[in-house]
């Protein structure tokens, strides 16, 4: 997987910025239960895992169900809230045929080099008819994220990102879109602790800016602190294919 390598720095960045609070992984619990209802002894592999966070909330959601953890990353297994997690990547995946329920990517698209391979060995693995769900801001749709309004730049890198169209592209033999939606969340519960919290390394927009631009938005970013109280909210889309 490209754009950031997550050595050490970037994972640590990524551990401390990116989890979410249990209030804002709620409407990410309502999304994905909409389209996957896992029973007991049922599979679910979160690719490209990261640090666990979300492979852990399915373990709590969904007792009873295994989930597979894989990541390219050995700075992110090494960290990862979910144990046992396992190295691979999107056109290289560790399980065999068929053999898995559903497939979770988060904010992972991106960093897919050849989306055509990771489509093939997404079919490979998921059973006929198991709904594979991406979470992930697409080029062209990222008017729902804070981040863009203290770095305008950042829109630029994003537009760089697969498009909801080059997706289904990729994915056409052996899939189809059932849902695109948007799905709020809170990032932050005020801009203060936004601006506290901000890590250059866990955002990849913020790390493909300039040095400049991200000053320029830091400082809008403090502004927005002292006068705005928040919470801050991102919406991020849910694509789901079978």
């Amino acid at each position: 997987m490209g754009r950031i390598a997550y050595d050490d720095r970037e994972a640590a960045a990524f551990e401390a910025n990116r989890h979410l609070s249990e209030a804002s992984l709620d409407a990410w619990r309502e999304a994905v239960g909409r389209h996957v209802s896992p029973r007991p002894g049922q599979r679910l592999l979160d690719l490209g895992s990261g640090t666990g966070s979300w492979a852990r909330a399915f373990t709590q959601w969904f007792p009873g169900v295994e989930v597979l953890a894989v990541d390219p990353s050995a700075a992110m297994r090494a960290r990862s809230l979910h144990q046992p997690v396992v190295d691979g990547h999107a056109a290289q995946l560790p399980v065999g045929d068929g053999t898995v329920d559903a497939v979770w990517l988060s904010t992972v698209i991106h960093h897919v080099p050849d989306l055509a391979a990771a489509a093939r060995e997404l079919r490979r693995v998921l059973r006929p008819g198991a709904p594979l769900l991406i979470r992930s801001v697409f080029a062209g749709r990222h008017d729902g994220l804070a981040l863009v309004r203290c770095f305008p730049e950042a829109a630029e890198v994003l537009d760089t990102y697969p498009s909801v169209a080059d997706v289904e592209a990729a994915f056409r033999d052996g899939f189809r879109t059932v849902a695109l939606e948007r799905v709020p969340q809170t990032t932050a519960p005020s801009w203060r602790e936004a601006a506290q919290a901000l890590r250059r390394d866990a955002h990849t927009p913020l790390k493909l800016i300039s040095d400049e631009a991200y000053a320029a938005g830091l400082a809008r970013l403090r502004r927005f602190a002292e006068t705005e109280p928040g919470p801050v909210v991102d919406a991020l889309d849910l694509l789901v294919l079978a």
